[in-house]
C-alpha cells in the first residue's frame, strides 16, 4: 500500500486520492441522511401503522441520542486512526441498513434511526473530514469543499435511487441493497488506498517536502491542543455556538421549506422546484467557500457564513412570489455550502491536528444536537399563530449575535506557542 501510494505521489500529490475516497465516504453516508429517510417515511408509516408525529419524534430523539456518541468516536479516531475506524463504521453501517429494513415495531425503528444517524450522518462524516484535515493545511478549505461535493451527489442520487428500489422490491428490501452498496462502494478503497496521515508514509501535508531530522529520520511534529485545553478557550465556544445555530437553522429551513413557501403564496409545484435551485447553487458555492477559507482570514469567512444565514431566514420570511422564492433559493444554497465546509475546517484551523478527533467529535455533537431540535421553534410558532414569518425574523437575531462574537475569533495562544517552539509562524 505504501509503495502504491508513493508511486501515485510521483505523478500527483496522494492527498487528492484521499480527497476522492473521503468524498465517496460522504456520498455513502446517504442512508443515514435526512434526504434518504424522507423517501421511506410514508411507506414505514403505512406498514407499521405509526403516526407521523410518532415517527418524527423517534427520528428527532434518535438523532439527539446519536449525537452524544460522537465524542467517543472522536477519541477512537485519535487512538486507532480514521482508516481503521472507517472499516468498522462501514461494516456497521451496512449491517444497520439491513437491520433497519427488518424493523418490526416502534422500538426497533427508533434504535435503527439512532444507529443510522450515528454511523452515517455522524461517524462517517467525522472520519472523512478528519482524514482531509491531516492531509492538507494550506489547501485544507478547498480539499474539504471537494469532499463536501459527495454530499451534494448523495442528495441527487439517493432519493431517486431509494424510490426506484421501493418500487422494484419494497421498502424493506431497499434497505438491504442500500446496506450492500455501502460495503461494495467504500470498503475496497478504504482497505487499499487510505493512509491516516501523510507523515505515515514519509510525506507532508499539501505535498510539501517532508521535514527530516539530522539523523535522517522523518521529523513528525504534529501540533494541537487537547480537548480539555480547547474547552477552556473562548474560541471553542464562539465556534460551537455559531455552528450550533447554523446546524439548527439550516435543518429548520430544510424541514419546513415547502410549508413555509406554500403558506406564503407559492404552489406546491413551485415550492418543490426551489430544492434543485438551492442544490445547484450549493455545488457552485462549496469550492468557492473552500478557496475563500484558504485565502482570507478564517473569522471573516465565518462571519460571512453567519450573515448568509441571516439572509436565508429573512428572505424566507419575505417570499411572496416566484422571484422572491428564487432569491431565497440562492441564499439558502450558499448557506448550505458554508455550513458543510465550516464543520470540517474550523477545528483543525484553531486547535491543530494532534487531538483533532476528540475535538471534532465534541464539536460535531454540538452541531447534531442543534439539528435535532432545529424544527421545534418553527413548529411551535406555526401551531400557535398559523404563520412562520415573524418567527423567521426573530430567529435571525441568533446568527447576528454569533456574527458579532465571531469577529473576536483568534488562534489560541497555546497553539501559537507550540508552533513557534517548532520554528513555525
Amino acid at each position: 500500500m505504501k509503495s502504491l501510494a508513493l508511486n501515485i505521489n510521483r505523478r500527483v500529490f496522494y492527498g487528492w486520492v484521499i480527497v476522492a475516497v473521503a468524498a465517496l465516504g460522504i456520498f455513502v453516508s446517504g442512508p443515514g441522511q435526512s434526504h434518504t429517510f424522507s423517501v421511506f417515511l410514508v411507506h414505514i408509516q403505512a406498514d407499521l401503522n405509526i403516526s407521523a408525529t410518532s415517527l418524527s419524534s423517534a427520528y428527532a430523539f434518535a438523532t439527539l441520542i446519536a449525537a452524544f456518541g460522537l465524542p467517543y468516536m472522536g477519541r477512537l479516531v485519535d487512538r486507532l486512526g480514521p482508516r481503521r475506524m472507517l472499516v468498522v463504521v462501514t461494516l456497521l453501517l451496512g449491517l444497520a441498513c439491513i437491520a433497519f429494513g427488518a424493523a418490526a415495531g416502534f422500538l426497533w425503528l427508533a434504535v435503527g434511526f439512532a444507529a443510522l444517524r450515528f454511523l452515517g450522518q455522524g461517524s462517517l462524516m467525522l472520519n472523512c473530514s478528519n482524514l482531509i484535515s491531516h492531509w492538507f493545511d494550506r489547501r485544507r478549505g478547498f480539499a474539504l469543499s471537494l469532499m463536501a461535493l459527495g454530499f451534494s451527489v448523495s442528495m441527487a442520487v439517493h432519493p431517486p435511487l431509494s424510490q426506484w428500489l421501493i418500487d422494484m422490491v419494497g421498502w424493506r428490501q431497499a434497505w438491504f441493497w442500500l446496506g450492500a452498496s455501502t460495503w461494495i462502494l467504500l470498503l475496497p478503497p478504504v482497505l487499499f488506498l487510505l493512509h491516516n496521515k501523510p507523515e505515515d508514509i514519509g510525506l507532508a501535508p499539501d505535498g510539501d517536502a517532508a521535514t527530516v531530522a539530522q539523523d535522517g529520520d522523518e521529523l513528525k511534529t504534529i501540533h494541537g491542543l487537547t480537548l480539555g485545553e480547547a474547552l477552556r478557550t473562548s474560541t471553542f465556544w464562539i465556534l460551537a455556538t455559531g455552528l450550533f445555530g447554523l446546524s439548527m437553522l439550516v435543518t429548520a429551513l430544510h424541514f419546513f421549506q415547502v410549508s413555509i413557501l406554500t403558506t406564503q403564496g407559492l404552489s406546491e409545484a413551485a415550492a418543490a422546484r426551489i430544492f434543485p435551485v438551492s442544490a445547484l447553487v450549493m455545488i457552485i458555492a462549496i469550492p468557492l467557500i473552500g478557496r475563500a477559507l484558504d485565502r482570507f482570514p478564517t473569522h471573516r469567512v465565518f462571519v460571512f457564513g453567519l450573515l448568509v444565514m441571516i439572509a436565508s431566514l429573512t428572505s424566507a420570511a419575505m417570499v411572496d412570489d416566484l422571484t422572491t422564492a428564487m432569491i431565497y433559493a440562492v441564499a439558502f444554497g450558499i448557506n448550505n455550502g458554508c455550513t458543510m465546509t465550516f464543520f470540517g475546517y474550523v477545528w483543525p484551523r484553531y486547535f491543530g491536528r494532534k487531538h483533532l478527533g476528540a475535538i471534532q467529535g465534541t464539536g460535531q455533537m454540538i452541531g447534531v444536537t442543534g439539528a435535532s431540535i432545529g424544527p421545534l421553534p418553527l413548529a411551535i410558532a406555526f401551531d400557535a399563530v398559523g404563520s412562520y414569518q415573524t418567527t423567521l425574523l426573530v430567529l435571525a437575531i441568533y446568527p447576528a449575535i454569533c456574527a458579532i462574537a465571531a469577529l473576536f475569533l483568534r488562534t489560541p495562544p497555546q497553539l501559537l506557542l507550540q508552533q513557534s517552539g517548532d520554528g513555525q509562524n
